[in-house]
């Protein structure tokens, strides 16, 4: 054998064992490397909460400090997503007590709007925006029960950055104004909405400086005057009388009733690791569903993004959100059968209704039994970890803005059903179905990832695809976030419509097409898209080397930094 061929021999053996590295990028999409720190981590969805939350970490504040803060902060950088006229779900890792805590600060609807306001008007489904679709913002009494429980810091200290950068402004990202146009067409002709969000008679352009003034002094009220102030005080008379206003019912006796709940996670055991997610009225459950179902199978094998494993994920995420459809509910109106939808028994006989070769059609619910959002996590020297969730649902939520206040409140109410029998159905004082929902795992009882996935439907498929990544294929924090994503729509809804047909698969663009030809062969119906696959953020914890790994996708503006 010459020496050309030696040589040659030695570069294939070279190149081979380059493209046979573990690491995945390059291949069929792009990542990074994940941040590392010792101290403290912070991973939000824009770069200056993220940079707020480290700061306050670093000043000796908790993690929940930290959440609090760059929460506050993406209220002012992202009302496109999230504000104090929204909701918020949280779950705690508690280094001292070495358990996970659960708070739903989700609101309930106005007591004086009946059911029957519905039928007299001829409404056959809860507006997506107007008074109508308005229920108590729980965000605000989230921060104050968090900072009850975990926090060290005073409310001025972590509320100061986000007032100081009202007044101070900011520049707008190239996404947020993307997305402050879209929502100004639809809400320009609330009042207070131009005055607020289109200074100069246009929403903020990419690299202007925005102001919020107003925000900055009800942040300030907040601060000084406590939770009470929101609800009891001023700033909740000025909800009521706008609302009231504009033909709506929330009233000062809602607000002034409105208490957050802490609630036990509920988990499952998926291939060694614990799986934690908030029960209802959220739709956690739907993950713990789909892992209990897809647990069955050998996913490792067939390779990430390989027809197999898709085509199961998505006939299993058919399946699981009939359940989602039919039971999820606020639990102090409805009997939810958790241990039935969370049994591995369940999910075997489930599993058989799943042809391996062939897309199924709609399903029916399992038991017969009677009838755009930010999310961030933050970590502390102490081992605190927090997986947080924060919403106004519709982007910048209903379009009724407490006049001078700053914010727009949510029109999570649109998520009611107002269908005879309907657990979900609308109620006075109930609590609507969520669809934010903060995830975290553990392994031998210690904490390991808090992470979650933003965009309605999207989220419990984001967070079974990141767990996947995450468990069966291997890949680091990073890289999970950054792999292509597939989302299945064409469900029952529920709001209690009924889908019928196997509805779509809708792929991002790194799915290879082999894998989508495979899928359509299989009789699914597969279109690439451009949007609508949520935005990641995590946090490891590696308990061998005593470090945290932070990760922030490239789909949103996010940012992982720690210290």
């Amino acid at each position: 054998m010459n020496r050309s061929i030696i040589g040659l021999f030695i570069y294939l053996l070279f190149f081979q064992n380059v493209l046979c590295q573990d690491r995945i990028t390059g291949a069929l999409f792009s990542t990074r490397s994940e941040v590392i720190a010792q101290n403290g981590m912070a991973a939000t969805s824009h770069p200056l909460a993220t940079q707020v939350a480290v700061d306050i970490l670093k000043s000796g504040g908790s993690a929940v400090d930290a959440a609090i803060a760059a929460n506050a902060m993406l209220g002012l950088v992202e009302p496109t997503g999230c504000g104090i006229g929204g909701d918020l779900f949280a779950i705690v890792w508690d280094s001292k007590t070495r358990r996970l805590y659960g708070l739903n600060a989700s609101g309930r609807s106005p007591q004086s709007l009946s059911l029957q306001y519905f039928t007299d008007h001829n409404i056959s489904r809860i507006p997506s925006h107007g008074p109508l679709s308005v229920s108590v913002p729980g965000c605000v009494d989230g921060w104050f029960e968090l900072h009850k429980k975990f926090g060290k810091k005073s409310m001025h200290e972590l509320l100061e950055p986000a007032i100081r950068y009202c007044r101070e402004g900011f520049p707008v990202t190239e996404l947020i104004a993307y997305y402050m146009a879209r929502n100004a067409r639809i809400l320009k002709d609330y009042p207070g909405f131009t005055d607020t969000y289109m200074p100069g008679g246009q929403p903020p352009q990419k690299g202007e400086i925005f102001r919020n003034p107003a925000l900055a002094a009800t942040l300030e009220i907040i601060a000084s005057a406590g939770r009470d102030a929101f609800y009891k005080g001023q700033i909740a008379k000025i909800i009521a009388e706008t609302v009231e206003s504009q033909g709506g019912f929330l009233s000062l006796e809602d607000l002034s009733n409105h208490v957050s709940e802490w609630v036990e996670p509920l988990s499952v055991n998926y291939r060694g690791y614990d799986i934690w997610e908030l029960p209802p009225n959220g739709q956690g459950v739907a993950v713990l569903q789909m892992l209990n179902i897809l647990e069955g199978y050998d996913l490792a094998s067939p390779g990430y993004n390989n027809a197999d494993y898709l085509h199961l994920f998505v006939e299993a995420k058919k399946l699981v959100f009939e359940d989602r459809a039919q039971y999820y509910a606020d639990p102090d109106f409805s009997s939810i059968p958790l241990n039935r939808l969370l049994s591995k028994e369940y999910a075997a006989e489930r599993r058989q209704l799943i042809d391996r070769d062939r897309a199924g059609t709609a399903h029916d619910a399992g038991i017969n039994i009677p009838p755009s959002t930010i999310y961030l996590t933050t970590a502390d020297h102490e081992g605190n970890m927090v997986s947080l969730i924060q919403s106004n649902y519709r982007g910048m939520g209903s379009g009724v803005m407490p006049k001078g206040l700053g914010f727009v409140l949510q029109d999570r109410g649109e998520l009611f059903s107002i269908k005879s029998g309907h657990a979900n159905i609308y109620a006075p004082g109930k609590r609507p179905f969520h669809t934010i929902i903060p995830g975290f795992i553990t392994k031998d009882g210690s904490p390991w990832v808090s992470f979650g996935v933003m965009g309605g439907d999207m989220q419990p498929q984001g967070h079974v695809q990141i767990i996947v990544n995450l468990i069966d294929f291997g890949m680091n924090l990073q890289e999970a976030g950054d792999a292509a994503r597939v989302r299945h729509e064409g469900s029952s809804e529920p709001t209690g419509e009924k889908k019928q047909g196997s509805g779509t698969v809708l792929a991002e663009s790194g799915i290879p097409y082999e894998t989508v030809r495979d899928l359509l062969r299989r009789g699914h119906r597969v279109s690439y898209n451009l949007d609508g696959f949520g935005g990641y953020q995590a946090i490891m914890w590696d308990e061998k080397n005593k470090v945290y790994y932070g990760a922030s996708e490239s789909r949103k503006d996010g940012q992982a930094s720690g210290y």
